[in-house]
């Protein structure tokens, strides 16, 4: 699980959950990212405030193209919260999500908790 804490300038002290999993013939794996400056906990912050309303939550399942450390031609497949703004932002979060190694078609599962 991976838990930041937002930048007082885009969401004065809120605190975001999120949990993301994905798996490739039936092995999965917890990415994480480094929190810098400009990184992955910035995009994803961003995302959220850009698409969705934070005090709700939603489950959002992408499937997506893993090549080259990165995440490609995603679609969403499953989404808690039609209508919401939760799928846009899981597509936002998607672009800036580090893969590694993984390789071929993965599902990435987003959970957002709400309340914040």
């Amino acid at each position: 699980m991976l838990t930041s804490s937002v930048p007082k300038g885009n969401l004065v002290g809120m605190k975001l959950s999120i949990a993301f999993a994905a798996g490739l013939a039936g092995s999965f794996f917890v990415a994480q990212a480094a929190s810098a400056a400009g990184g992955f906990e910035d995009q994803m912050g961003r995302c959220l405030q850009q698409f969705a309303n934070t005090r709700d939550a939603a489950q959002v399942m992408l499937e997506c193209n893993a090549a080259d450390g990165k995440l490609s031609d995603c679609k969403v497949v499953d989404n808690s919260a039609a209508g919401k703004g939760f799928d846009k932002a899981a597509m936002c979060i998607a672009e800036k999500l580090p893969m590694g190694a993984k390789t071929g078609s993965v599902k990435v599962p987003f959970r957002f908790p709400g309340g914040a």
